[in-house]
């Protein structure tokens, strides 16, 4: 409800939520197009996702390369991979963080989220 007893415009209501929507989208598209790295290692086992959590890329320094240890360099991996995924949580939260509170912080007059 709109202080004062005036109904909102829905014209406009509309408008707002459809810019809203457009610029979700545009959010989410950047975000699959963007990656970011996490490392383990110092370094010895970089992964790259995508700012929406796809692995796109894990490289291993030949050195991280243990035939006797091999739970040490899947550890590694892991740990790469928790990295980049915080990254890009990070990254979500920097996009899409902005447009959520336009939706629960009032950024449409009159309806109630």
């Amino acid at each position: 409800m709109i202080p004062g007893g005036g109904q909102p415009n829905m014209q406009q209501l509309l408008q707002q939520a459809q810019k809203m929507q457009a610029d979700l989208q545009r959010a989410q598209e950047e975000l699959a197009n963007t990656e970011v790295e996490g490392q383990a290692g110092g370094g010895l086992v970089k992964a790259t996702v995508t700012g929406s959590g796809d692995l796109r890329a894990l490289k291993i320094d030949p050195k991280a390369v243990d035939p006797e240890d091999t739970e040490t360099l899947a550890d590694l991996v892991v740990a790469a991979v928790q990295a980049a995924n915080e990254n890009a949580q990070a990254l979500q939260q920097q996009k899409l963080g902005p447009l959520a509170e336009g939706l629960g912080g009032g950024g449409i007059p009159g309806l109630p989220f």
